[in-house]
């Protein structure tokens, strides 16, 4: 009950930040590294000045992870240095012979759909964007499933 609460706090909390929607952009395009549960790497670009694209490589259970999001930003805290972001897309999850016991089938591939939403800093005078944000997962094929678990620290080079 108490995670429930949270959620419902943390997406409160940005469709507030809606109301104060500007130019979000923050940089062109950014490659870096995602901590987490699942670590890897990732990439982002603006394709509009609120909305981007973001591919991560994520390896996680002996597996390497796809994922691609489509992302809309805002300005937080009335900053020109943060911007609130929340999205969606999906995800492909692959293994060799070391693939979780879980599968259906002893299956080697999983599909499924994400939700992404955080908070991301630009750090002035150096090319350096650092995000949190909180990733939940369904799997559709091959396993279903809902997780949870996947909150993520990432650093990014920006230009």
């Amino acid at each position: 009950m108490k995670t429930h609460r949270v959620l419902l706090s943390v997406f409160l909390l940005s469709f507030l930040c809606l109301s104060h929607l500007s130019k979000a952009q923050l940089y062109k395009s950014a490659l870096g590294l995602r901590l987490g549960p699942a670590n890897g790497v990732t990439f982002k670009t603006f394709i509009k000045s609120k909305a981007a694209f973001e591919g991560i490589a994520t390896f996680r259970n002996d597996g390497l992870g796809l994922t691609g999001l489509y992302e809309v930003h805002g300005r937080a805290f009335s900053s020109r240095d943060f911007n609130w972001f929340i999205g969606g897309g999906g995800h492909v999850y692959v293994w060799g012979d070391k693939r979780p016991k879980y599968l259906d089938n002893n299956r080697s591939m999983i599909l499924g759909v994400d939700g992404i939403l955080g908070l991301e800093a630009k750090i002035r005078n150096i090319p350096l964007a650092i995000s949190l944000d909180w990733k939940p997962t369904i799997n559709i094929i091959n396993y279903g499933g809902f997780s949870n678990d996947e909150i993520a620290f990432s650093v990014r080079y920006t230009w």
